[in-house]
């Protein structure tokens, strides 16, 4: 059995604790993020030593892809320097020279200690990132135009 061990407890890779359940059903409706038909939907999630990880994989050929990498860095990474959560986001990979290219062996880590908990991270992302956070037109200002163009209808009657 392979697993990651969470606290004193070993998680297979099946499934997650359920303390990352809300951030990796959170993170899944991400267009550009890969899931899959598992338990863990293709998402890796531990802690161990006053820390927490969730990882996952951004499919390079979406066409969301770098509007999701910047999304996750400028709400993680450097919101302000008032209200950055004490998270990072950043790319991890084997040595491609021995593995193969970023379709395959790139994937994206968000690291946090266990002062922040994962559901409130959830928190942080939902209030930041697009909203509804699974529809595409939100992500490419699609939507936002649409709804101007009803909101200046509806001030012309």
């Amino acid at each position: 059995m392979t697993g990651t061990i969470v606290g004193t407890e070993r998680m297979t890779d099946a499934a997650h604790h359920s303390r990352f359940q809300k951030l990796v059903d959170y993170l899944a409706r991400i267009p550009a993020i890969e899931i899959n038909d598992t338990p863990s939907l293709g998402i890796g999630s531990g802690g161990e030593g006053g820390a927490w990880w969730v990882r996952f994989a951004i499919d390079i050929d979406h066409e969301l892809a770098w509007e999701t990498v910047q999304e996750f860095g400028h709400a993680l990474n450097d919101p302000s320097v008032e209200s950055r959560p004490p998270v990072a986001f950043k790319p991890v990979s084997p040595p491609p020279h021995m593995n193969g290219g970023p379709e395959e062996f790139l994937s994206w880590v968000i690291e946090a200690p266990d002062a922040i908990a994962p559901d409130a991270l959830s928190d942080w992302l939902e209030d930041r990132l697009p909203k509804p956070v699974d529809d595409i037109a939100v992500w490419t200002g699609e939507r936002d135009e649409d709804d101007d163009s009803d909101d200046e209808d509806e001030e012309e009657d």
